[in-house]
């Protein structure tokens, strides 16, 4: 039985697909970038007096002092899968209220991860250019960073259980990492663990999801043992670095040192969990698979013991029953902000928020990640407070100058190209994507889902012609997450 498109058909998908590439381009290339609620900010100034970014860090105080000034240099690394979009709302609303300068991402939501972040990455930028706050996610590269800020900047980030973080990007990026296509059966994830020399390749496509994604977020070989030096050697260097490790178990902990070092205010420290999933939606790890990620994860495991015994060092230094009055009070805040701000009191299915503008970004083909209906008949005093608390991050960014499609769909070549070219035997990308799956039913299906995201910003009346003229696109076979989209917790 002949199972191949019919010539005529073939040669009507190939005009559609060239139809649809050769749109796409013009209307992104051509178009004039959109900005939203875009805010004026004092020009920046040169940084001044810098010294060596890997400098000793300056001594980390837990002593209460009375007379202290609140820091306003930070940089944040944004680590993947760790509660760092709670961290990054805080962050967000300190600099807004207090009028900082923000070194944005140009057209997209990270500073063009999974490349090593360069200072070209920051929107508008201009040599010389110093900003206050760096807080999206990158691939931590020193020197470039310290070229932004001041001398003073206050380094930190936040890790988490790499089990944990395994189970969470293993589901959330399942569909741009080829490696997982290949696994056959209901659960994935156990059958990678049970056997993850089989189904993994450092040199597959974005394989660094799979595998130690935070000492790779910080800027290192991902795919080094735990007993190589060079692990031994990062964790001294990340340590004179960052003048504070959160761990994300001890997120309020974390915070209460963060406001010491700071000199901040508590209530500059409330919260509302962002971009959670749905329970239904996170894997219960046994034991044993537990074990079997954080031993897949050796590197990360040992990186996040060592900081998780420094944090406990810090709480002791600060006092263990001070501590814990401070995270008492900061409880007690949080839950009487949300008793004024959130309807219902919890978080809500992406279907059930009413307020399409609070509708946190969506993995594609999924509605896993939960937001937030507003209260009504707020209070003036907490009105402004609590829709920040409340804004999702693509939104809250795009509040603070953040460039929105058609930009940003410009990265959804990055998916789609090397799908194409890997059709070829004589592509360079070829020997990166050795999975069977690479046919063309995986291109249409990554053609589809860009297809699906232009309804963002073409009008109703483009959709409905570029529906009629590509029918059999609006069917795909699977679905594709850009490289773009934005990096939860």
């Amino acid at each position: 039985m002949n199972h191949h498109l019919p010539r005529s058909g073939a040669h009507k998908l190939m005009l559609g697909f060239l139809f649809t590439c050769i749109t796409m381009m013009l209307y992104c290339f051509s178009a004039p970038t959109f900005q939203a609620n875009t805010q004026s900010f004092p020009v920046p100034a040169p940084c001044a007096n810098k010294s060596s970014i890997w400098q000793k860090k300056s001594s980390f105080t837990t002593s209460e002092v009375k007379h202290c000034v609140p820091k306003m240099n930070l940089m944040f690394l944004k680590t993947h899968k760790a509660a760092s979009s709670t961290v990054l709302n805080i962050l967000l609303r300190y600099g807004e209220k207090n009028g900082l300068k923000f070194a944005l991402p140009s057209g997209r939501n990270d500073f063009s991860y999974p490349a090593t972040f360069m200072r070209v990455h920051v929107k508008d930028y201009r040599p010389g250019a110093c900003f206050n706050i760096i807080c999206n996610h990158m691939r931590f590269n020193a020197p470039e960073v310290e070229a932004l800020l001041p001398s003073d900047t206050f380094f930190f980030t936040i890790l988490r259980d790499p089990a944990l973080v395994f189970e969470s990007s293993f589901h959330y990026y399942k569909s741009v990492v080829p490696l997982t296509w290949r696994i056959h059966g209901e659960d994935k994830l156990t059958d990678f663990l049970n056997d993850p020399q089989v189904h993994f390749d450092s040199n597959g496509f974005n394989s660094f999801y799979l595998k130690n994604l935070h000492f790779f977020d910080l800027g290192f070989d991902n795919t080094v043992e735990p007993e190589d030096p060079l692990v031994d050697r990062a964790i001294r260097a990340i340590s004179e670095r960052f003048q504070l490790i959160m761990i994300a178990e001890h997120f309020e902990e974390s915070l209460i040192l963060l406001k010491d070092a700071l000199c901040w205010q508590m209530d500059d420290l409330l919260f509302f969990s962002m971009n959670t999933r749905r329970p239904t939606s996170v894997s219960q790890l046994t034991p044993e698979l537990r074990t079997k990620a954080r031993e897949w994860n050796g590197v990360d495991w040992k990186l996040y013991r060592y900081f998780n015994a420094t944090l406990w060092a810090k709480v002791n230094a600060y006092g263990r029953k001070r501590m814990e009055k401070e995270v008492k009070k900061l409880r007690q805040r949080n839950s009487k902000m949300a008793a004024i701000c959130i309807s219902g009191g919890m978080a809500v299915e992406d279907q059930d928020i009413r307020d399409l503008s609070m509708r946190p970004w969506q993995p594609v083909g999924e509605s896993s990640i939960l937001g937030y209906n507003m209260r009504n008949n707020i209070e003036q005093q907490y009105r402004e407070l609590c829709r920040k608390m409340l804004t999702p991050e693509i939104q809250y960014l795009t509040d603070l100058g953040m460039t929105l499609p058609p930009s940003l769909m410009r990265s959804d070549f990055t998916i789609c190209f090397p799908l194409l070219t890997s059709l070829s035997v004589f592509s360079p990308f070829y020997k990166s994507f050795t999975s069977p799956a690479y046919h063309l039913q995986d291109l249409l299906g990554c053609i589809t889902n860009i297809y699906s995201r232009w309804s963002m910003v073409f009008t109703q009346k483009s959709f409905k012609i570029l529906t009629r003229i590509l029918p059999s696109l609006t069917s795909p076979p699977r679905s594709y997450m850009p490289l773009d989209q934005p990096n939860y917790h």
